[in-house]
């Protein structure tokens, strides 16, 4: 076995590209080097380059190959076309079977050949995301310019050419603490040199030694750095030499709300937010430079703390200005906001949310004053769409709105509502709390089902343009969550709930719980308040895994073949039960049970009482058992194989009032 090694060394590589590029060109590794089969494989990505390494057999062993070619009765045309395609001649091929066939023994080929000859040709077909043409021809395309290429075979060159570079075995460190080439022998040497060159080149060891090396450094100042994943793994795309730093907040811009100045440090600079003993945010801000200065940073800390001063000094500007009017003045202007061409604007939007809220409201059993606030709030949640903040950072909308309405002396409920209308964003993140808050989240989801199912721009296998099955899935966790009781059917009709049940099923499956279950529930109650749906779904969950259940199910499946087969043939067999026919002591305790556990099952379903009408279920299993053990159901008797086949007609139907078990499946 030999070690194969490959460095892609460029300008800096996005960070958001480098993962996925590390991944496919361990794929394309895979792919290439298939007939020396390949093990061990293992991808680097980082801030200049992209590399992989592993272990490949020395050569590609002989084999032996046949092709079959054109029709004997083919032209001559097809025949020549084939040559060429396979670099062959005539004699080289046999005839067989009304075919040609081109038949070779290949003999063996060292490593080294494979990878010259097709190596180039797939790499020059990778795929960026975003790429550009650079070179004297302008025909390669990378995703910044490509400066060197390290292909090495157990530390031998395998020489290519990859666009207007060629491979060689040189590398480069850290452009500032350690700038020109070092040679490459080996993966190890390579990593190894890096690391001695200040380049921690595997992604995993950068992001680890950021979040260490933030902690550390808050922790010397009583600090907490705020959780942040998805601005780690940037940061740690960004840098290749880690240096973790702490900068001041000017105290004053401290009077931002802290979303305002906790996105501006985020988006714009790449900071981390610190946090206090007690949890609330701190005049600090953590930040990772990317060199090791002799000062220990101090420049590098008082540069990066003008610059923050002057990024929060236009987000103080957006705050003072968009506070000088009421949040209601800004509704007409939404009329210049198109929410959809087929849908109208924003504030025809608003308007259907306000009046959706409100009807949502009363329905939840709210208050007068509670549906009022819940319809202003729908009114007035959109309006901040135009402000100068969320122009400026689009994530803030419905927070900014949340502060806006406060300034304006609008009242918590209805801030609270603005604020939190578009959650939950996320599978993470919370819910609405609150009868106003939910309504008026609700709301807002509930209109962009609705009206999206009404002009057809519904989802489509993977394709969800308009985020539908996001919006489903923020219903059903506000509902669920908050335990609201709410008839869905009258708000968002039948397509649209049917879209929830099945999205409802997706997160059921996705939680590893058995979406089955909720079908046979469904099928039987038609029910579209979905705490109780659920509930009932729980209750009959929980029954099935236990042993009653478990052989209550089997004597329905039983049960209902039986009724299948007889029924085939001169079914169906339904109707009253004689009891003047119940003969056998098991087949009249059965039909007894079935009395009482009907009435029983129908009272606490009522009752919504789900558990209980399963622990009456379990009373059953005994008396079926015995029924199947000494009753004769297919009876010499006309009359009496009838009654026995509408008794287990009955017990069907019993179980039908809980559930579908038809639906259950295994």
């Amino acid at each position: 076995m030999a070690e194969f090694f490959l460095e892609l060394f460029s300008e800096e590589i996005p960070a958001r590209m480098q993962a996925a590029a590390a991944e496919q060109l361990a794929k394309l590794v895979g792919a290439q080097l298939a007939p020396l089969s390949p093990r061990d494989v293992v991808a680097f990505g980082a801030a200049r380059r992209i590399a992989v390494t592993a272990t490949i057999a020395a050569e590609v062993p002989a084999s032996a190959s046949e092709v079959r070619g054109p029709k004997l009765a083919a032209p001559p045309q097809a025949l020549e076309g084939f040559l060429r395609k396979n670099g062959a001649a005539r004699e080289d091929l046999v005839e067989e079977d009304g075919y040609f066939l081109l038949r070779r023994n290949l003999p063996s080929r060292p490593a080294g050949e494979l990878i010259a000859g097709e190596f180039a040709q797939a790499l020059a077909g990778f795929g960026w995301p975003k790429s550009m043409r650079w070179g004297q021809s302008g025909a390669f395309t990378w995703v910044r310019p490509l400066r060197r290429v390290v292909c090495l075979l157990d530390g031998a060159v395998v020489p290519f050419t990859l666009g207007p570079v060629s491979s060689g075995d040189e590398s480069e460190g850290h452009r500032f603490l350690a700038p020109g080439a070092f040679r490459v022998n080996s993966a190890a040497q390579w990593r190894e040199e890096l690391r001695a060159r200040f380049v921690i080149v595997d992604a995993d060891e950068r992001r680890e030694r950021i979040r260490a090396g933030l902690r550390a450094a808050a922790e010397d100042k009583g600090l907490g750095v705020a959780e942040d994943a998805g601005l780690l793994d940037e940061v740690a795309g960004l840098v290749e030499w880690p240096v973790c730093l702490i900068g001041a907040i000017d105290p004053g811009q401290m009077a931002l709300p802290p979303e305002v100045r906790e996105l501006s440090m985020k988006v714009n600079q790449r900071y981390f937010a610190t946090r206090d003993a007690a949890g609330t945010p701190a005049p600090y801000f953590a930040f990772v430079a990317n060199i090791a200065a002799n000062d220990g940073g101090a420049a590098i800390i008082a540069g990066n703390e003008r610059v923050l001063r002057a990024r929060l000094a236009d987000a103080e500007h957006f705050w003072a200005q968009d506070r000088k009017q009421r949040l209601e003045s800004w509704l007409p202007k939404l009329d210049a906001v198109t929410f959809h061409a087929k849908l109208g604007t924003q504030h025809a939007r608003a308007g259907r949310i306000e009046a959706l809220a409100r009807e949502i409201a009363l329905a939840l059993g709210a208050d007068a004053a509670a549906a009022d606030a819940a319809a202003r709030a729908g009114l007035l949640c959109k309006a901040d769409l135009v402000s100068g903040m969320v122009g400026e950072f689009p994530e803030l909308q419905g927070i900014m709105g949340g502060y806006y309405a406060e300034a304006s002396g609008e009242g918590d409920a209805i801030a609270g509502a603005i604020r939190t209308h578009y959650q939950p964003k996320g599978p993470s993140d919370e819910v609405p709390s609150g009868v106003v808050s939910a309504a008026v989240a609700l709301a807002d989801k509930i209109d962009t089902l609705r009206e999206f199912f009404r002009i057809g721009e519904t989802p489509t296998g993977s394709g969800d343009p308009f985020a539908l099955r996001r919006a489903a899935l923020g219903v059903i966790r506000i509902v669920l969550e908050t335990g609201l009781r709410l008839n869905l059917m009258p708000l968002v009709g039948a397509e649209v709930f049917d879209f929830l049940i099945e999205r409802l099923r997706v997160k059921l499956r996705g939680e590893g719980k058995r979406f089955d279950v909720l079908n046979a529930v469904l099928d039987a109650a038609r029910d579209d308040d979905l705490t109780r749906l659920i509930a009932r779904t729980e209750a009959l969950g929980a029954f099935l895994a236990s042993e009653d259940g478990a052989n209550l199910l089997a004597a329905y499946r039983r049960s209902t073949n039986i009724l299948r087969i007889e029924d085939a043939k001169d079914g169906p067999h339904e109707g009253t039960i004689d009891p003047g026919l119940l003969a056998e002591p098991a087949e009249i305790a059965l039909a007894d049970a079935l009395e009482a556990v009907g009435l029983e099952a129908r009272r606490r379903l009522e009752d919504e009482d789900f558990a209980g009408a399963m622990r009456g279920f379990a009373a059953l299993r005994a008396p079926v058992d015995a029924f199947f053990d000494h009753v004769t159901v297919n009876a010499a008797g006309a009359e009496l194989r009838r009654n026995r086949l509408r008794l287990l007609a009955r017990l069907r139907d019993v179980m039908h009032r809980v559930a579908d078990f038809s639906k259950l499946e295994g």
